[in-house]
């Protein structure tokens, strides 16, 4: 498995353009909460995009909760007022590319608390599925070769062992962004590298011993080095 590496801003103006008239097509035609949307290929014809580009944006919106999508049947409005759906998606469109440092402070307060609940509620799959990750990741340091996107699967694989749909959806968005800001600014060296293999270890050892505490404290200590890099540059 591999993560496609894209900025989250590479299609950002696209998305706020096909929102402000998913918007605009909601007040003209006075839409209410249960009415349903045309089907994506209607409004990637009205809008002259790819109906790629309209599902990232009902997408967006349905993250938000402004939008719900039922299989099979449709994209529906959410059972919001309209003047709370206007305002929310003109906080929406002027919500800036997080910058590297509130990536950073982000996936820290997320990942202390999925390792927390991950040593909780981990399945043997789970652990499977973390095990492959982290030989992934030992592999590809071992051979002096980039492991960056292997480190961030691991740490995939741990929010989804949380059982928490929310927390997991953040790290999902947050990743591509993370990824392509550790390859930038060359956050992880050789040596660093090397480390990250026995701290994943420690974290996927005490995740398997369900210890939640130690496997908070196992999280911390990974992150050191990494909070104290955003802090210095």
């Amino acid at each position: 498995m591999k993560l496609e590496v894209a900025t989250i801003s590479d299609n950002q103006e696209v998305q706020n353009t096909i929102i402000g008239k998913i918007r605009d097509l909601i007040n003209l035609k006075n839409l209410e909460p249960g009415d349903k949307l045309p089907s994506e290929r209607m409004l990637s014809e009205k809008f002259e995009v790819t109906r790629s580009n309209v599902r990232e944006a009902i997408q967006r919106l349905e993250f938000y909760g402004l939008l719900k999508s039922i299989p099979q049947s449709g994209t529906f409005v959410a059972n919001i007022g309209v003047i709370a759906m206007n305002g929310m998606i003109e906080d929406i469109l002027r919500l800036e590319t997080p910058d590297f440092k509130s990536l950073v402070e982000t996936r820290i307060l997320l990942e202390l608390k999925t390792a927390r609940l991950a040593a909780l509620r981990r399945t043997k799959e789970d652990l499977k599925h973390m095990k492959q990750t982290l030989d992934a990741y030992s592999e590809k340091v071992m051979n002096n070769e980039d492991a960056v996107q292997e480190d961030l699967l691991f740490h995939l694989a741990i929010a989804k062992a949380s059982g928490n749909s929310t927390m997991n959806t953040f790290m999902l968005t947050i990743t591509p962004e993370i990824i392509t800001n550790f390859e930038k600014y060359h956050v992880c060296d050789e040596n660093q590298a090397f480390k990250g293999i026995q701290e994943h270890t420690d974290i996927f050892e005490a995740i398997k011993d369900q210890n939640p505490k130690l496997a908070k404290e196992k999280m911390k200590v990974h992150f050191k080095t990494l909070y104290q890099y955003c802090y210095n540059v």
